[in-house]
């Protein structure tokens, strides 16, 4: 009889080795568009046919990892609270700890931003990614409207998207392209963007 859970952990155990690999082989310099499947599979240890199992294609294998990779920053920015005292120095640090959390994966943000720059369809799943992170802003901004702490007047649809979309450019942008020791810096000036633009806007 097959063992199905020893299955399941096999195979969870081989597609956790090929993206690992993947991402080591970007984290070493390889571009993206250079990275073949025939070196993935060489690197975590698998044939190719089996690679081919899991991860039909290339991009693929890519938005997989670069979905991981939002999560993470997700779990970052749900910690941040509006109504806390401190709500805007914190939230210049939460985005500085999400700029150094991309910054050290900034190999596979540089690979999917370039594959998504290539591809429509990769680059719609990319942007659906940071539907999320716009429901959580929409709520912040709802909850400051109904205690009277910002604007009527702003679009909390809106807002979010321009807090989200740009946000996350300026963000990518700094980690690409930046230097590292100008992070804080960014990280407190998209906050007070953010802060007086929607969450706390004058009335």
């Amino acid at each position: 009889m097959i063992d199905d859970r020893g299955a399941d952990e096999r195979a969870a155990a081989i597609e956790a080795g090929v993206l690992a690999a993947a991402e080591r082989l970007l984290a070493e310099g390889t571009s993206f568009s250079a990275l073949s499947m025939q070196r993935i599979a060489d690197e975590a240890g698998v044939a190719r046919s089996t690679l081919y199992l899991y991860f039909k294609e290339k991009s693929a294998l890519l938005i997989r990892l670069a979905s991981g990779l939002k999560s993470g920053s997700y779990q970052l920015m749900s910690t941040w609270s509006p109504d806390r005292p401190d709500a805007l120095d914190r939230l210049g640090d939460t985005l500085e700890e999400v700029i150094g959390y991309y910054r050290q994966r900034r190999h596979v943000l540089r690979a999917m931003m370039e594959l998504a720059d290539r591809d429509s369809t990769v680059g719609q799943l990319w942007a659906d990614e940071l539907d999320p992170f716009e429901e959580l802003s929409r709520r912040w901004i709802r909850q400051a409207q109904a205690t009277g702490q910002t604007a009527a007047g702003v679009d909390p649809a809106t807002a979010s998207q321009v807090i989200v979309h740009g946000g996350f450019r300026v963000i990518a942008h700094q980690v690409l392209t930046g230097d590292p020791d100008r992070d804080a810096t960014v990280a407190r000036e998209l906050a007070a963007n953010q802060w007086y633009g929607a969450f706390r806007r004058p009335g």
